[in-house]
């Protein structure tokens, strides 16, 4: 990414960072407007019946559907996921505004919770106010909707700010939400780098719901301490996934290489280490080689593509240096370990390591790209351990024969959510989030309303 002072300067990392547009960064007297307009905005937008505001979101739904191919080539062109994966996103947007209105009708409901002949109570969800939401590229469409869809159906007015790493992404879903016609002040948009996100924060905001690394989220969380307000923090994750020696291998494989390197492995609760049963180590390692040299790596446009250019060149020579610190203490690297030559972009060729040891990089810190890490146990016990080895908890995955083994296995795992053989922990209903430094708080379901939402009781007479 480059940038002058004025300007956001997105580039292609498919491309050897050719500029394809730029955005005008949001200056301070700006974002103190943006935020005075959200201000002046949530009482009306709290008083607007939730049939009404559910409205708005049936005609955005009705917008973003003319609009998912664009959504789809922009942010693949700006962060470099392949073509097929950011259709897959835009689908799956549709799929989260059409799921939260149906949650909303029910979810931002009073409820009665206790009744008498004389009196009864009654919990009323109620926004928290303007919401400041900051999130990362990697999925610049879905964290969107993942963020905003909720907490505005739950009658907050929003403030957003995307990554500099994807301001047209950001520019595009601006407009396409603003065609949907809300309200004055109820969506907001700044642009900007870190220094706009703080500058945010400092405002006078009454919740801040963050999606990026452990660094930042914390930083935000002491923010938020010192206003005493509402945070909601979905942080970084170095998820492991174990193989039992009873696994059927011919699925099993396949699962953990599309957990790891889909969106070239830049995905916060992707397998990022292989804990596999030392009987069948060496024939896990072979097989995740062999479906490593399989996969295409190419033009993002490409639909024939498996494995994108990482977002950018710092993102590029962070992951440089994680492998080349595993190499210098000893890790062998099985396939991969440098850069991809052939394209000029921000390409590194899929990775496996082996011959670990716990002060490596590539395990105590969140590697986000095609790199995978594999380990070998002996015991359950051992599996455990290693995978709670981490300062993260956001997701894990588990593989066998033995369904009572991998539920008393899920049981131990420190983590937000656990996939048994691949079921998806993503659904209508199911809340995401991490456990340690992968965050506080919940996104998405019904938890994700309870998030969004302050609860009042009112006592009245019946």
């Amino acid at each position: 990414m480059k940038t002058n002072p004025q300007k956001l300067i997105s580039t292609n990392p498919a491309k050897n960072y050719e500029v394809i547009g730029e955005v005008s960064i949001s200056t301070e007297e700006e974002i103190k407007d943006i935020v005075r307009k959200a201000q002046k905005a949530k009482l009306s937008w709290k008083e607007t019946p939730v049939e009404k505001r559910i409205e708005y979101f049936e005609t955005l739904l009705k917008i973003y559907e003319k609009h998912k191919d664009e959504v789809a080539e922009l942010q693949s062109k700006e962060m470099g996921k392949p073509i097929r994966e950011s259709k897959m996103d835009t689908e799956f947007d549709l799929a989260i505004i059409a799921s939260n209105i149906k949650l909303a009708k029910e979810i931002l409901q009073p409820k009665v919770l206790d009744e008498t002949d004389t009196q009864r109570n009654v919990l009323y969800p109620e926004p928290h106010g303007v919401v400041a939401v900051i999130v990362p590229w990697n999925y610049p469409s879905s964290n969107f909707f993942i963020s905003c869809v909720q907490l505005i159906l739950a009658g907050n007015t929003v403030v957003f700010k995307h990554s500099e790493e994807c301001p047209l992404t950001g520019k595009l879903l601006e407009d396409i939400v603003k065609k949907a016609g809300f309200p004055k002040g109820v969506f907001n948009e700044v642009y900007g780098n870190g220094r706009v996100g703080d500058m945010l924060t400092d405002q006078e905001i009454d919740s801040i719901h963050f999606t990026g690394s452990t660094k930042v989220g914390r930083y935000l969380y002491e923010k938020a301490g010192k206003k005493f307000i509402h945070a909601v923090l979905e942080m970084g994750g170095s998820s492991p996934g174990i193989i039992f020696k009873e696994a059927n291998l011919d699925l099993v494989c396949g699962h953990a290489c599309t957990e790891r390197f889909t969106n070239c492995g830049q995905v916060c609760c992707a397998l990022k280490r292989l804990i596999v049963h030392e009987d069948i180590f060496d024939e896990v390692v072979e097989r995740m080689k062999i479906l490593l040299e399989g996969m295409k790596i190419g033009d993002p446009l490409d639909e024939t593509t498996n494995i994108g250019p990482l977002v950018a060149k710092r993102q590029l020579d962070l992951l440089i240096d994680q492998v080349e610190d595993a190499k210098k203490k000893g890790a062998k690297v099985v396939i991969g370990g440098e850069v991809y030559k052939k394209l000029k972009g921000a390409y590194y060729k899929p990775t496996i390591l082996t011959n670990l040891t716990e002060d490596m990089r590539v395990l105590t810190e969140e590697t986000f790209g095609p790199v995978l890490p594999i380990l070998s146990f002996k015991t359950e016990d051992e599996a455990v351990e290693l995978s709670n080895k981490t300062i993260y908890g956001l997701s894990a995955y588990v593989y066998g024969e033995n369904i009572d083994q991998l539920k008393r296995v899920a049981s131990k795992i420190d983590a937000g959510q656990v996939s048994i053989n691949n079921t998806s922990y993503f659904s209508e209903n199911s809340p995401f989030g991490g456990y340690k430094l992968s965050g506080i708080g919940r996104n998405s379901g019904k938890v994700g309303f309870y998030e969004a939402t302050q609860k009042k009781v009112v006592s009245e007479p019946v």
